[in-house]
């Protein structure tokens, strides 16, 4: 079992940054893949990027490739998004999930946090 809490979102203009962390609890966390989905107004939950149990793995989806970069401490069970040059089309809630598998698929994540709201202005 993975209790799982995001923090970090806010308001940013474009072009700017924010870092979103999520903090794990339970003593299984460095087992497991952690990503990073978003889920815009009226859209669909969407993946972003994900890493790999002993980080060595990272995988983004196209859009964000470049700009977002993904890390994880298993020391610490947190696991962070650092988002630059960011775009309006970046805002959404964004949530940190945990998989036995790394995929980029919603399915495979069986728990999740409760979400952090990332809003950028143009």
């Amino acid at each position: 079992q993975v209790q799982l809490v995001e923090s970090g979102g806010g308001l940013v203009q474009a072009g700017g940054s924010l870092r979103l962390s999520c903090a794990a609890s339970g003593r299984t966390f460095s087992s497991y893949t952690m990503g990073w989905f978003r889920q815009a107004p009226g859209k669909e939950r969407e993946f972003v990027a994900f890493i790999s149990w002993s980080g060595g793995t990272t995988y983004y989806t196209d859009s964000v490739k470049g700009r977002f970069t993904i890390s994880r401490d298993n020391a610490k069970n947190t696991v962070n998004l650092q988002m630059n040059s960011l775009k309006p089309e970046d805002t959404a809630v964004y949530y940190c999930a945990a998989s036995a598998r790394a995929r980029p698929m919603t399915y495979d994540y069986a728990y999740w946090g409760q979400g952090t709201q990332v809003t950028v202005s143009s």
